[in-house]
């Protein structure tokens, strides 16, 4: 294990890797106290270990350039690969403006191949790489220096297994034919909209506790002021204004600072008279003259069109196929995907590429009444109507 803490090592052993089919990649990183994630290390390791493999970037105390990792990540003739990287991913985009491609996450590779619901990396570790986790330090102050050889040498192990996990499930995959399913799922995580921020679209992460259109005008409102907040502020949303201030300002509709000031929440945020109140009155104002035909619609679940036996059925059903198949549930189809089939929808995610072969076809046939399920020897199986 090397620890590289300028630019010429860095670019050194880039080029060193550049020469190899695939890479693995982790980092370690602090986002509890921040909007952004606090990069504190980076871990990589290509096929072979010998000197110069594994080795951890530092760019907290090294001063290190991160332009020549960028470029190896943009390499198209190397598989980057990661363990539920999605985190790593967005740290990386926003960076360097950079998404690994081609893209391999075991997690998904793992769900793909049958493990489960987001298999977890400890398991994959025992029950493909044969190898075991130390889990003392996965809670860890990653940003303090010098790092403890006990913290060093739990983050090179997230590479080093990660080389064997992937080779195993990448095998597995091409012995099926579904690497083409594993790609389909790496389109969205090397999506730039994914790792897009819309402060826009903030209210849609809160749980809404009324449907009323003005109320919602509202909160869409304050939602994005919390947001573009944070993003400057670089603090977690719940530091500027917790959700439950949001809600009760939006049910409120305080007109002038005398009416806000009599949430209950909003004490406990900041004090009074502070600039940011006079901003939360403003959103406010902004929901209140909204147009109509200009704000947001939310349906609640409960008032879906959803037939509800045929809710019952699809669930059995994507047991079913998760079993067949050897395909986690959730990576099939989640809870608001059946919904969406038994109310008569046809273009959810569950009725798409490789799902719609897996479930989607034998789901939408179940719900417009063409297919019943039938059980033999405790096996379930489909019969044409």
């Amino acid at each position: 294990m090397r620890i590289i803490t300028s630019t010429s090592e860095l670019e050194e052993f880039c080029e060193y890797a550049g020469q190899f089919p695939f890479i693995a990649v982790d980092t370690e990183f602090l986002r509890e106290r921040t909007y952004f994630a606090i990069l504190c290390l980076i871990q990589l390791a290509v096929p072979d270990s010998d000197e110069k493999s594994p080795v951890v970037i530092d760019p907290v105390e090294g001063n290190v350039d991160l332009a020549p990792l960028f470029r190896l990540l943009a390499d198209s003739r190397i598989v980057k690969v990661f363990h539920a990287g999605r985190q790593d991913l967005e740290i990386f985009y926003r960076l360097g403006g950079v998404l690994p491609v081609p893209l391999f996450d075991t997690q998904v590779a793992a769900m793909v191949c049958g493990f489960g619901d987001q298999v977890g990396y400890e398991k994959l570790v025992k029950t493909v790489a044969g190898g075991r986790l130390d889990k003392s330090m996965r809670i860890s102050d990653w940003r303090t220096r010098p790092l403890s050889q006990s913290q060093l040498n739990y983050a090179v192990s997230d590479v080093t297994f990660l080389r064997k996990i992937f080779s195993v499930l990448s095998d597995e995959l091409h012995a099926s034919g579904r690497s083409s399913w594993l790609d389909e799922e790496m389109e969205i995580l090397l999506d730039p909209e994914t790792y897009n921020v819309d402060p826009k679209e903030a209210w849609k992460k809160i749980k809404i506790s009324s449907y009323n259109r003005d109320y919602l005008a509202i909160l869409r409102e304050l939602a994005e002021l919390r947001e573009v907040e944070a993003m400057k502020r670089d603090k977690p949303k719940s530091q500027i204004i917790r959700d439950e201030a949001l809600q009760e300002i939006a049910g409120m509709r305080p007109r002038t600072l005398e009416q806000l000031y009599k949430s209950r929440f909003l004490r406990r945020e900041f004090g009074k008279k502070s600039e940011f109140a006079k901003n939360l009155l403003d959103a406010v104002l902004r929901g209140i003259n909204c147009r109509a035909n200009e704000r947001p619609i939310a349906t609640p679940i409960k008032n879906q069109n959803v037939n509800e036996s045929v809710l019952e059925l699809l669930r059995v059903l994507l047991k079913a196929k998760s079993k067949q198949n050897r395909v986690a549930e959730r990576l099939i189809a989640s809870a608001a995907d059946l919904r969406e089939i038994a109310s008569g929808s046809t273009t959810c995610k569950a009725t798409k590429g490789w799902r719609y072969e897996v479930f989607g076809a034998d789901a939408l046939r179940v719900a417009r009444g063409e297919l019943a399920l039938a059980t033999s020897n405790s096996e379930i199986s489909l019969v044409k109507i």
